[in-house]
């Protein structure tokens, strides 16, 4: 019997081995033999426009399939440590709002339109393969970033760190995730004359959020009066900008083998805009939104962040002596006392007003950049991502 499952599970990994030498040239790491597995243009799930979601989940589950398939037989992982990942990716990898996944399958259907080509169902599928890439890489940056933070509850549940039985692993937890993004490249995109340019996107994109984190974190050997808003606009540029807007857009303009750099670079302007006026939302909703709202419980104030609010009344509005000294008492500190006082504080500046100018001074800088993308690229990218963002209350 063990000689005919032998003869069997050989026959059938044939196939594997056949696709793993098509791919790049990887010597140094094609052990063990039939590494690395590839996907199939049939095995993608026929993508449903009338189920946009729902379509996007199937693929995100083929995803974790093909993991959790792989580990056993190419890293030798026991069945324990296997049913470990099938829950840590379950429970951290899913559950957003999905908005930087789903607009790479946006940026796809409006460029195939723009340029006169035509997407099979298939296509969309394996396209979205790389809107994953995108919402595991927050992912694993979520779950460090809730570490540092202290934070309690991300999307609705607890963060993955406080679970008894988590805890410090969740740091392990977050580079395995990191590394399945480049897995999942591999596997899907290895063969395409473009895989460098996918790898490289990626690689870029997380170092340039992680120079943000490092800013961002950084905060805490500083005082207040280092707060200032050109500080914070660095800080968000580099950690919420790239990977939440520029990011999608250009996997896609990669993969229709756009080349003309002025391209990319008219995207980046207009994206890195609204990135930016995405993270001042952000820091608004965590002061003044409700956990419904935001499936999270603010810390912004407790944490000492480097944020939109503060930096506008401690630095650029003109406020009182003794309004400065009760920013300096009670800012950073996990009281909710003072947490509530730096929030009336707030309310007696009248920030939501200057929040709401703000947001219609981002909104027509956006527009006044749409001549230099005309020709170029649709325009229509740019407004459905601006469609997900404006005036957004979650």
């Amino acid at each position: 019997i063990g000689i005919t499952l032998m003869i069997v599970n050989n026959r059938r990994s044939q196939p594997k081995i056949e696709e793993a030498k098509k791919m790049n040239p990887t010597p140094a790491t094609s052990w063990p033999e039939g590494k690395p597995y590839t996907t199939k243009m049939d095995a993608y799930p026929d993508w449903d426009s009338s189920d946009v979601k729902g379509s996007f989940f199937k693929i995100n589950d083929m995803l974790i399939k093909e993991v959790l398939e792989e580990l056993p037989p190419l890293y030798e992982l026991p069945e324990r440590e296997v049913k470990w990942v099938e829950r840590m990716l379950n429970y951290n990898v899913t559950g957003g709002k999905m908005n930087r996944g789903l607009m790479v399958i946006e940026t796809v259907q409006q460029l195939a339109k723009f340029m006169g080509k035509t997407l099979t169902p298939k296509d969309i599928s394996r396209f979205a393969v790389l809107g994953w890439a995108i919402e595991w890489m927050q992912a694993w940056l979520l779950m460090a970033d809730d570490i540092m933070d202290d934070s309690q509850t991300r999307r609705g549940q607890p963060c993955w760190y406080l679970n008894k039985d988590v805890q410090k692993i969740a740091i392990n937890d977050a580079y395995f995730v990191e590394m399945l993004v480049f897995k999942m490249l591999k596997r899907h995109f290895g063969a395409e004359p473009y895989y460098h340019q996918l790898v490289d996107l990626f690689l870029e994109t997380t170092f340039q959020t992680e120079i943000g984190q490092m800013m961002d974190t950084l905060c805490l050997n500083l005082t207040l009066e280092d707060f200032t808003v050109e500080r914070w606009t660095s800080i968000v540029k580099y950690k919420t900008a790239f990977y939440s807007f520029y990011c999608s857009v250009a996997l896609a303009m990669i993969v229709f083998g756009i080349q003309d750099k002025a391209a990319y670079n008219s995207a980046r302007d207009i994206l890195v805009v609204m990135g930016i006026y995405f993270q001042a939302q952000d820091d608004f909703l965590d002061c003044f939104g409700t956990k419904e709202q935001i499936g999270k419980i603010g810390t912004d104030i407790q944490d000492k962040k480097c944020g939109w609010l503060f930096c506008k009344a401690y630095c650029e509005l003109d406020i009182t002596p003794e309004q400065r000294q009760l920013l300096k008492d009670n800012y950073g500190y996990w009281d909710d006392a003072k947490v509530a006082k730096v929030k009336a504080l707030y309310r007696d500046l009248d920030l939501e007003t200057i929040y709401r100018k703000y947001e219609e001074d981002s909104y027509n800088e956006i527009m006044a950049l749409k001549p230099t993308v005309e020709g170029v690229l649709p325009w229509s990218i740019f407004e459905i991502f601006l469609s997900k963002v404006y005036k957004r209350s979650k």
